[in-house]
């Protein structure tokens, strides 16, 4: 297994750590460590893509578990914020739709020998997901309390529907894109 693969498998392995210290309150400094661990998987994404283009090491296996690990950290993270009263469910939904519509696609057009690579909009919706995502648990972190509290959860708020606006925008994108492939009238 080459190095690209192992840190696509390292972000798959922190995801269940990271949930634990996301939803636990048991451990002191829980917040702080969930972060971490969301930070270090994070960087194997970068890190993974970064290594396996420029030393031509892209392999199948990673063309199969990369996209996974990074849709699995992402959405473990927006469930865990829904598990916590942190956000809403709704815009968890759009983004977790849009996951799936997107990975519907792309087997529709493998079929056809097409490959649905990550354009402009989607590569904008998922660095901001991520972005938004590590500044609700700085924030979580902090542990405001009072109006403090409030403010924070509008933040939290705002990020997490922007995101989700994004999403939708990136799925049409998609979805205009490659139309001709799912074509109803086929």
């Amino acid at each position: 297994m080459n190095l690209p693969n192992k840190l696509t498998l390292l972000r798959v392995i922190l995801i269940p750590f990271f949930v634990f210290f996301m939803l636990t309150d048991i451990v002191p400094f829980s917040p702080i460590i969930a972060l971490a661990i969301f930070i270090a998987a994070s960087v194997t994404d970068a890190l993974d893509g970064h290594i396996a283009r420029s030393r031509g090491l892209i392999t199948t296996f990673g063309k199969f578990l990369d996209p996974l690990a990074d849709k699995a950290l992402v959405v473990s993270a927006l469930i865990c914020f829904v598990e916590m009263g942190v956000t809403g469910a709704v815009p968890v939904i759009i983004i977790i739709f849009r996951e799936f519509m997107v990975s519907g696609l792309r087997l529709v057009t493998a079929n056809e020998g097409v490959v649905v690579a990550a354009g402009i909009w989607g590569k904008l919706k998922t660095a901001f997901t991520m972005v938004a995502e590590v500044a609700i648990m700085l924030g979580l972190c902090f542990g405001f309390e009072g109006q403090a509290a409030d403010i924070a959860q509008i933040v939290y708020d705002v990020l997490i529907w922007i995101a989700a606006v994004l999403t939708i925008i990136s799925g049409c994108v998609y979805l205009k894109g490659y139309s001709k492939y799912i074509d109803p009238s086929k």
